[in-house]
């Protein structure tokens, strides 16, 4: 009866401490307030019967101007010896929305850890170009107008297509990724990623097209942190075929992304005085026609900022930025475009605060760029609260 007593105990205690060596966290960000502006293009010539206004104005109490409203769980279980098992699970919230409150899928994926090694994970996942862009943007990737590395046209900034979600200048996430990252060693770190959803069928119905349907992804790049310092360069492919298309114009490169290739890369730094942070950013993407080599997108941009405290409660940022659009295809058309922000943030705690951004953006021309405005101006004003 002892023995029995005292291999309950025994594994009660264990299962106690198993337990608590895993931990799941929720947590999440509320961001609502009013936003507006103003769009205008150049010339009623670029007004088609579905294509953007002449001139536009709006303004709304919205969501998600300073940061996208999420609500995520993430866990982490310590297995013993230095190794550690971890996921998470992110999805939109929509505040503003009377039907659908949780949205689209930001993050799902599952991965493991060893101590001075590094880690490895499976799933649906942020780009390295991405979460680099986080780290260096001095806007912190709002969703207002201003930005040449991380823009916004009066809208979200990228939309589902094949498991890749397309943003104007680069990736946001992939499904499908295997990504390793090692540990930091001498100031260095190493991520790589990996992406594959590919199948090729063999049909016998006339109503039912058969052939290819491929998505792959690929990238690698480092960061390296010095003191004060912190630099990184990082490049990624992301490539989408399909038979069921046969043609793929300039025009349909960046809204589609299907039967083509997306060569992305940046580079990134920031540099902490104390009294403020400089950033400084470059990023290029080119996308290309499989079908058809000489059809093809690219857009250029540089950007440099400053973000610090004013008072031990006043944030401030600003960044200012410009770049270029080149295509060859139909009509090669090209466009210059420039932007600036700033921004400001009333720190009432550690986890709320309230928020002023303007933002504004010219281009030269809107045959390249997806719609947007020849020129837009955007303003918010809005609290965020993080749990």
């Amino acid at each position: 009866m002892k023995k029995s007593l005292f291999a309950i105990a025994a594994a009660t205690a264990f299962a106690g401490a198993a337990q608590a060596q895993s931990s799941v966290t929720v947590y999440g960000i509320i961001d609502a307030g009013w936003a507006g502006g103003n769009t205008r293009n150049l010339t009623s010539s670029t007004i088609t019967s579905t294509g953007p206004n002449q001139r536009q104005t709006y303004s709304a109490f919205t969501t998600s101007a300073e940061q996208s409203s999420r609500l995520g769980f993430r866990g982490t279980e310590d297995l013993g010896g230095g190794d550690s098992a971890f996921f998470t699970v992110e999805v939109d919230l929509n505040p503003t929305s009377t039907t659908t409150v949780l949205g689209n899928t930001r993050q799902a994926f599952a991965g493991l850890a060893k101590k001075g090694l590094g880690n490895f994970s499976i799933g649906t996942q942020y780009t390295i170009v991405h979460s680099q862009v986080g780290a260096t943007d001095p806007g912190q990737q709002n969703n207002m107008v201003g930005s040449v590395i991380y823009p916004h046209s009066g809208g979200t900034n990228a939309s589902s297509t094949s498991g890749q979600d397309s943003g104007i200048a680069y990736t946001v996430r992939t499904n499908n990724v295997l990504q390793l990252q090692s540990e930091r060693m001498a100031g260095i770190r190493v991520t790589a990623q990996y992406g594959m959803n590919n199948a090729d069928r063999t049909v016998s119905s006339a109503t039912t097209t058969s052939g290819k349907s491929n998505t792959t992804t690929w990238g690698a790049g480092l960061d390296y942190t010095l003191g004060k310092l912190y630099a990184t360069a990082v490049f990624q492919n992301l490539k989408n075929e399909s038979s069921t298309i046969t043609s793929t114009t300039v025009a349909t490169l960046l809204t589609s992304m299907v039967n083509a290739t997306s060569n992305q890369y940046y580079v990134g730094a920031t540099y902490d005085f104390g009294i403020l942070k400089a950033y400084a950013g470059y990023i290029n993407r080119k996308d290309s026609s499989t079908l058809n080599s000489t059809n093809f997108l690219s857009r250029t941009a540089q950007q440099i900022g400053v973000r610090g405290f004013a008072t031990k409660t006043i944030e401030y940022w600003a960044s200012m930025g410009n770049g270029r659009w080149q295509s060859y295809g139909a009509s090669q058309p090209t466009a210059n475009f420039t932007a600036y922000q700033v921004g400001s943030n009333y720190w009432l705690s550690k986890r709320t605060n309230m928020y002023a951004i303007f933002g504004s953006s010219q281009t030269s021309s809107t045959s390249v760029s997806s719609g947007a405005g020849a020129s837009q101006n955007s303003y918010a004003l809005g609290v965020r609260h993080t749990f």
